[in-house]
């Protein structure tokens, strides 16, 4: 390494935030990026550990050592073609991932880790300011014809690896826009659309088709995930028009809370409530949005969702926001020894808590209460975790004072009929049954139906979107052509 002693000599120095006051003004991004020269001293950190830790923390296997590196010796070119050369979209996860590279970082065992994430978040902002990111179209067409169902982030990374690969490829999107929820899950204050905007444009200029408004198969009837498609598409003209298709729909069946009062107005998903404030950012028009102001809102789910929900309420105004979890409160700080190099459970603050919220943990639901209708509030009971289950505390019994309810428990299963559609067996949560293997990797049980992101191994993060889009863009092209140059 460059700084064989960096490690030793400089603290971590973390992005910072534009202030409370300041940011919950608006919907734009507020972190404060790292200068050339603080992320200079952060890549002089990295301590040349033997076996980095942290490339195998990183989903998609980032060669973090090695950009580190450049990056301390001012060579962010090369930076950019490192980075590149592992993960087609470091501008989304520069910025929404929670980083399990650093909580494997070696530094992480009795200190502060590197600011890997940071690093990663100057490299691409650096490359596009410098016009360092241009299409990479192929040089040779196969004549093959690929279908890519859904345009999330693993929809997008394995359509630019196929197209790159000299195939020509389709992306078929239910939505009037490209991104899943990337776009319309992810508040704009954390992630700016323009960063999928400017990707979709290098990824046509490579030769990349995205259908949008298109749904493939259709939607259960009752189901709360909007749909935009004013055209279909039959799984069998797909599968007769293109020689292979990849299923990157994602899982968007939110989990639900039956108890009683669940009918009442005034309780919603969380992607029933994100999506509006997304599309209204992007200057569309939204008949009865679901708003916040002036109300006492609670958020059930303690993850990053919930937490979404909580910094977009409190743009809107709301009069208070509280946060339900059921489990136990986590400690502050990890055992280290005990948990190093696999992600902590500990408690983590986002920005969004640190805008106003109370947050409530081992605390359960009974029932919802209201009036006319409408939800008032909620009744609630502390929970602890017995022989595998929740039991009830007695004597912890409470009211909740609640206009607005957001349930943001997380993501169960797809929820179009796709996968019926390609006759493609489910696993046991419902999700497409395909492997990981290197042989016949995220086939289907279908002939030339494959599966990637969340669609297959249900709710996760963007950067296990991105490394199972890049897989199965790999999987897809061996089985176009015998064998591929595509990364794995």
């Amino acid at each position: 390494m460059g700084k064989v002693t960096g490690f030793m000599e400089y603290e971590r120095i973390d992005e910072g935030y534009a202030p409370v006051a300041e940011r919950v003004k608006n919907y734009k991004e507020f972190v404060i990026g790292l200068s050339d020269e603080q992320a200079k001293v952060q890549g002089a950190r990295c301590m040349d550990c033997g076996t980095p830790f942290c490339n195998s923390g990183c989903p998609v296997n980032n060669i973090i050592p090695d950009f580190n590196d450049l990056v301390y010796r001012g060579d962010w070119k090369n930076a950019i073609e490192v980075l590149h050369s592992t993960n087609n979209f470091p501008d989304f996860t520069g910025r929404v991932c929670p980083a399990p590279c650093e909580a494997a970082c070696t530094l992480n065992i009795n200190t502060d880790a590197v600011g890997i994430k940071s690093i990663e978040h100057a490299i691409i902002d650096k490359a596009w300011a410098q016009g360092w990111v241009q299409p990479q179209p192929a040089a040779v067409k196969t004549g093959k014809k690929v279908a890519v169902v859904g345009s999330g982030p693993a929809g997008m990374a394995a359509a630019q690896q196929l197209a790159r690969a000299g195939h020509d490829v389709t992306v078929f999107e239910k939505n009037d826009t490209v991104g899943g929820l990337l776009r319309f899950g992810i508040p704009d204050f954390k992630f700016d659309k323009g960063h999928i905007d400017r990707r979709v444009k290098q990824m046509e200029a490579e030769g990349v088709v995205f259908k949008t408004n298109t749904m493939v198969g259709e939607l259960p009837k009752g189901s709360k995930v909007t749909n935009w498609a004013k055209a279909t598409v039959s799984p069998e003209q797909l599968k007769k028009d293109f020689d292979a298709v990849l299923l990157a729909g994602g899982a968007e069946a939110s989990r639900d809370l039956p108890v009683p009062g669940r009918d009442l107005a005034g309780i919603h998903f969380a992607m029933e409530f994100l999506p509006m404030q997304n599309r209204i950012n992007a200057g569309g028009k939204i008949k009865d949005q679901i708003r916040a102001d002036g109300k006492h809102v609670i958020v059930i789910g303690g993850g990053d969702t919930g937490s979404d929900c909580v910094g977009t309420s409190n743009r809107h105004g709301a009069a208070s926001v509280t946060q339900f979890e059921v489990m136990p409160m986590p400690p502050e700080q990890e055992n280290k020894p005990l948990v190093w190099p696999y992600w902590p459970l500990k408690l983590r603050t986002s920005s969004s808590h640190e805008e106003g919220c109370q947050r409530e943990f081992a605390i359960s639901t009974k029932e919802f209460i209201g009036k006319d209708g409408k939800v008032t509030g909620l009744k609630t009971v502390h929970v602890e975790f017995k022989d595998g289950k929740f039991v009830e505390v007695p004597g912890t019994e409470k009211e909740y004072k609640a206009d607005l309810v957001l349930l943001a428990m997380g993501f169960v299963s797809p929820v179009a009929t796709v996968l019926e559609g390609f006759g493609v067996d489910k696993d046991a949560r419902g999700n497409a049954k395909a492997s990981t293997d290197f042989s016949g990797g995220y086939a289907t049980s279908a002939a030339k139906v494959f599966a990637a992101g969340d669609i297959r191994r249900g709710q996760s993060l963007v950067v296990w979107a991105i490394r199972e889009g890049r897989q199965a863009a790999r999987a897809v092209d061996e089985f176009l052509m015998g064998a591929s140059d595509l990364p794995r």
